[in-house]
Formats: C-alpha cells, sequence, structure tokens
C-alpha cells in the first residue's frame, strides 16, 4: 500500500519509520516532513493544516491510507475533508479532535462517560478565574483551553502566581485564542502515566505505555514543553492497572462520543495520574505522544499500517498490539532558548558516526537542509531513542549516542527514566 503521513515533526518520523518495515506498505509520501524523513519517505510540500490541500495531494498520490499526526491538522479537519473523498484516513474529525482541541470539551465527555479526573473550573473572564482560585489548594494549575504547544499549562505555588497565570492567558492572550478560556484543575499527585489506544469508531486496542518528561529541565525543573524525553515501558504499569485504564477511561470515552454521533477513529492518547484513589486522567490528547512516539513505536511487533488501516476501516479486532521485550529511552537534543526563543541554522554533526549503531535510532524533529549541510530548524531539533535489553541499557545506548551529536547551543535533560531505573517513584 502506499501511505501519506502529515506533518514534519520527531513524532512523523518515527511513524514513518515504523511503516517502512512493514512488508505491506510500499511507498511513503509525507507532508511536509523533515532532511531526516526524506531519506525514508518521499516529502511533498503541502500545508499539513490545509484540508482542501491534503485532499488534493491524497487524490494525487492515490494513497491507499492516510495517517494524520499532529493535533493541529485535526482540529482543523483535515481527516472530515479525507473521509468525504472516501479516502481511508487514520485521524479523528475536527469534532472528536475537540478532546484535545478544548480541555473543557474534554472534561464535558469524560463527565458523561463517568472517568475519573481532576475536579475543575472553566470560564472566560479573568475576575471570575480569580475569584474561582478561592476553591482550590496550591499548587494551581492553570490551562489554556485551546491548543498551545504542550505550553499552555502553568503549575503555580502561590495565588498570586495563579492570577498572574490567569492574566497571561486571558487577558495578555499568550496563547492567542487558545487561552482565551481557562480551565483550573485541583492539582493530581502522583506518577505521571501515559497510555495510547488505537480506536476504530468502536473498539480500542492498546499500546505499550511510556512516561514522559515535560519539564524542561533535570528534576522537573523549569516550564513546560512540548517534551523532552520519554521512555517504555514504565515500571508502574502492570497488565492489571493497564486494563483498568482501557475499561474505565479509553473505552468508556470511546463510547461516549459514538453515543454523540461523533465516533473517534485514530490515537486517543490518555494522559493519567496514578493517584492514591487510583488513576485519574489528567488530559487527553488526539495523537501519538512527541517524543512517546519515538519511545514506543520502536518496541512494535508487526505492521503497523496494517493495524491503522484496519481502524480506519472499522475493523479492529485485537485488544493489545504485540511488543517486544526491548526497552526504549528518547532524549530530546533543544535548541538554546527553548521552550521561549530560538535560533535556526546551527549545523548539526555528529550522525555519521551513529548510521551503524542497531542499538540506536535518531529521530529528526526540527530539521532541514541548506546548501547541503544539515542545519537546526526548530526547538526540538532532534529524539534520539536508544534501545537495549532493559531500561539502564537503552540510556546508556540514547545518552551515548547523544554524546556524539553537536550543534550551537544544544542542550538536553540528563535524568530521563534516571528515576524508574533507581527504582523510585517517578514524579
Amino acid at each position: 500500500m502506499k501511505v501519506l503521513v502529515i506533518g514534519g515533526g520527531g513524532r512523523e518520523h518515527a511513524l514513518c519509520w515504523s511503516l517502512a518495515r512493514a512488508a505491506d506498505v510500499d511507498e511513503i509520501v509525507c507532508a511536509p516532513g523533515n532532511a531526516g524523513i526524506a531519506k525514508i519517505a518521499r516529502c511533498a510540500h503541502v500545508k499539513p493544516d490545509d484540508p482542501s490541500a491534503v485532499r488534493a495531494l491524497a487524490e494525487r498520490e492515490h494513497a491507499d491510507l492516510v495517517v494524520v499526526g499532529p493535533e493541529a491538522p485535526l482540529v482543523a479537519g483535515v481527516a472530515d475533508a479525507l473521509r468525504e473523498a472516501g479516502i481511508a484516513v487514520f485521524g479523528p474529525s475536527a469534532t472528536a479532535a475537540q478532546l484535545e482541541g478544548s480541555k473543557a470539551y474534554a472534561k464535558e465527555v469524560m463527565a458523561e462517560a463517568g472517568v475519573s479526573t481532576a475536579r475543575h473550573w472553566t470560564g472566560t473572564d479573568a475576575a471570575a478565574a480569580k475569584e474561582a482560585l478561592e476553591g482550590f489548594a496550591a499548587p494551581y494549575v492553570v490551562k489554556a483551553d485551546g491548543l498551545a504547544a504542550g505550553k499552555g499549562v502553568r503549575l503555580c505555588d502561590t495565588r498570586a502566581e495563579a492570577s498572574e497565570a490567569i492574566d497571561e492567558a486571558i487577558v495578555a492572550r499568550a496563547f492567542g485564542d487558545a487561552g482565551a478560556r481557562v480551565v483550573l484543575e485541583e492539582h493530581l499527585a502522583g506518577p505521571e502515566l501515559s497510555v495510547f489506544a488505537i480506536s476504530d469508531g468502536t473498539r480500542v486496542a492498546l499500546l505499550a505505555p511510556a512516561q514522559d518528561h515535560k519539564r524542561v529541565g533535570d528534576g522537573d525543573t523549569g516550564p513546560n514543553t512540548g517534551g523532552m524525553g520519554a521512555y517504555s515501558p514504565v515500571p508502574l504499569a502492570d497488565e492489571a492497572l493497564l486494563e483498568r485504564v482501557r475499561c474505565e477511561a479509553l473505552q468508556p470515552t470511546i463510547d461516549a462520543l459514538a453515543a454523540r454521533g461523533t465516533p473517534y477513529v485514530g490515537v486517543l492518547y490518555a494522559g493519567l495520574v496514578l493517584t492514591g484513589e487510583g488513576p485519574k486522567v489528567l488530559e487527553y490528547n488526539c495523537r501519538f505522544g512527541d517524543p512517546e512516539a519515538q519511545a514506543v513505536l520502536p518496541r512494535l511487533r508487526g505492521s503497523l499500517a496494517a493495524v491503522l488501516r484496519s481502524a480506519a476501516r472499522g475493523r479492529l479486532t485485537q485488544t493489545r498490539l504485540d511488543t517486544d521485550d526491548t526497552a526504549c529511552v528518547t532524549v530530546v537534543l533543544a535548541a538554546a532558548g527553548y521552550p521561549g526563543r530560538y535560533d535556526k541554522g546551527a549545523r548539526i554533526t555528529g550522525l555519521e558516526s551513529l548510521a551503524a549503531r542497531e542499538d540506536v535510532l535518531v529521530f529528526h524533529a526540527g530539521t532541514t537542509k541548506r546548501e547541503g549541510q544539515l542545519v537546526t530548524d526548530g526547538g526540538r531539533v532532534l529524539a534520539v531513542s536508544g534501545l537495549g535489553a532493559d531500561l539502564r541499557a537503552a540510556r546508556d545506548a540514547a545518552y551515548g549516542a547523544v554524546d556524539h551529536i553537536d550543534f550551537d547551543g544544544a542542550f538536553c535533560r540528563r535524568d530521563i527514566a534516571a528515576r524508574a531505573i533507581d527504582g523510585a517513584t517517578e514524579r
């Protein structure tokens, strides 16, 4: 089959890499792709969140399956445009994608489905939001309702700081229209866990879980980012816990959306907190996590394309995708200044020395070619995944590879998976 992948980051590189391994995939086209993706797929310069342009590309390429990577194209209605044209697409409709596009919408659906989540308040008035803080205790959680590239969440130690975060979102519009509405939540204490389910609109099949690291600095310090690293498997997530998440959160959510007349076809990503009262959903995302995909997909057995096409056609049969025993640790190399302002165009060196390594995969997130040189083109530049018999071996492989790569201003967290390896409770 010919597969069209929409997106151009590290997650899409991992998707293209995983799809390319399948014997049933003849060709991969990626729009817009990046310098790393270009080595395994033909890149097409199409704006990924333009539904009509994506539809025209899929028709021109006679794609058998379209896989939409990022959230923005899904919220923009790319999957709807493809379905209207009769093209098999793996990705939810614009309405169903509001599970990520609007945190308030996600809370409504969770309430209908009986999913355990944090107590919350939502609104558009800054004064009312500040008054609502009285109903919560420190640390205060202030979230932009809409898409903010993983940067719209503030964890505030004081009420003054929370008031500032409210003004930043609603008054100053630091996140544009995404912050016009805010969601205040009670802080959930406990380890975090990312669980991914493939859904065909009726059924769900779980992938291996992962745990990501959102804060920019070691020890979970500094501002939130799109993700600085991830690992899989997660020692805390045994089979009983995963089955509980499937039955109490993921399947009921799919059922609730189907009952609304908006069946969900795609990846449903549950960000969970394992509280003393049991697992609670912190948020839903409507796509593979980034960089969790770079830690989960290398462990997947069988054809990813076959599973995604079955889901797109409403014919999913399994409840769990096969995963091998290999561990994977992914470390993100970022540009100086990220998640704030950063420069582009720094030359990247050292990747050639890793080409022969079977225990290392380098996924490009923000790269491009200029005058024949590989240079930086984003805040998160590369995701380096190490593979090993256990998390310690995988982590050693990842950081060993990271130390061979260089570009001006490069930095990474040095504690990805460290607590899991040490046997301590994460976060």
